[in-house]
């Protein structure tokens, strides 16, 4: 049990669990759950955490096959810059290790930014806490559990 299942629960929202055994050599863990769930890229999504103007961390949420536009997500929280979180400040703001961020469930609430694709799916798949663990939520539930808003976030993977 993890604090992101934790939220799902405890909010009553109806959601399913996705398990699948994590290489610990895959180069990137949120295609690897793409691939090992048999579930499209952009469908499955990753959970990235910005600092906003050198103060204040925001979560950045976007399919795994883009990636987070810096740009994007700066003016979508109203900020002058942001730039990739360091790796330490990420797992102690979040409670969760690198490659196991869940948007769900986290130590802080941070403001959170989902990118807009994500409505145009039912349901799709986020970290629900660890590495080889997704959980599968409408997008309408996760921007409720995160307090999320969202607003266009994605560009195409360099």
């Amino acid at each position: 049990m993890t604090p992101a299942i934790n939220c799902a629960k405890h909010a009553g929202v109806a959601f399913q669990l996705h398990d699948y055994l994590h290489d610990a050599t895959a180069q990137s863990y949120g295609l690897e759950a793409a691939e090992k769930l048999a579930v499209a890229a952009d469908q499955v999504f990753k959970t990235l955490v910005v600092t906003l103007d050198g103060k204040q961390l925001a979560v950045g949420i976007v399919p795994v096959n883009r990636q987070l536009g810096l740009k994007h997500i700066a003016k979508a929280a109203g900020a002058k810059k942001a730039t990739m979180a360091l790796p330490a400040e990420v797992e102690r703001a979040t409670g969760y290790v690198l490659g196991g961020v869940s948007p769900l469930g986290q130590k802080k609430r941070l403001p959170t930014f989902i990118d807009d694709s994500a409505q145009a799916f039912l349901t799709l798949y986020v970290s629900a806490g660890r590495r080889g663990l997704e959980i599968e939520l409408s997008p309408s539930d996760l921007a409720m559990l995160c307090q999320g808003r969202f607003a266009a976030l994605a560009t195409a993977l360099s």
